[in-house]
């Protein structure tokens, strides 16, 4: 189990908060709570029911010393920042990341080492660049598209600890996408993009030249 699980875990079931209010303390919203509180239960359930050991250990989170008011009031501005600020740009304005290499989609979220990132408003296109990321791995490039407040990625294959992290950090998911990178943002504002709602990225063994990611080969 995740730290942030066991915080939602710890906020809803022992200090009997609602799922707003946990959102509120851990800066995120109420849907990304919901999620990560049902994915923690699913967890402690099967540990009960099956006699698995359960380990907290992971997640997104932010240390701070002193009582859980300093974390939630003080320390934790920096979250409760880039909340504002979400809100700020209201419904009609939205930061899209896409997994990007020479103009195409991406295929492997975790080694991905560009991005392109569009803001949009009024369904419309109105600044666009590309990014280099901080570095590989699945939990350090949520952390960084969600430094650079992004809202959605789009991406190829993508696997469950990488779903898990994104969805922890408040960023939708289109996975599964393939082809220009242009098109597909194009697409997701008109509302037909065509993606995969059951991505997976599975690696086989070293030795393999090649692995599946959602429904193509990378090599």
């Amino acid at each position: 189990m995740a730290v942030d699980e066991y915080e939602v875990i710890r906020l809803i079931d022992l200090e009997k908060k609602t799922h707003s209010q946990c959102a509120e303390l851990m800066g995120v919203s109420r849907t990304t709570i919901t999620e990560i509180y049902e994915t923690a239960r699913y967890k402690i359930a099967d540990s009960i029911v099956n006699g698995k050991s359960l380990v907290i250990t992971g997640g997104n989170y932010h240390i701070c010393n002193g009582s859980s008011e300093c974390c939630y009031k003080k320390c934790c501005r920096k979250i409760r920042s880039e909340c504002e600020t979400l809100q700020r740009k209201g419904a009609d304005r939205m930061r899209i990341a896409v997994t990007y290499e020479n103009g195409k989609i991406f295929q492997h979220f975790g080694h991905t080492e560009q991005f392109k990132i569009y803001d949009t408003q009024d369904g419309k296109i109105v600044e666009e660049k590309v990014i280099s990321n901080d570095g590989p791995g699945h939990g350090a490039l949520a952390v960084f598209l969600k430094d650079n407040q992004v809202d959605v990625l789009i991406c190829g294959g993508i696997g469950g600890g990488a779903q898990n992290a994104l969805s922890s950090a408040g960023i939708k998911l289109y996975g599964g996408v393939s082809g220009d990178a242009d098109e597909a943002v194009r697409a997701l504002l008109s509302g037909t993009l065509g993606y995969n709602p059951d991505v997976h990225c599975n690696h086989h063994g070293s030795n393999e030249e090649t692995h599946s990611c959602g429904s193509h080969t990378c090599h």
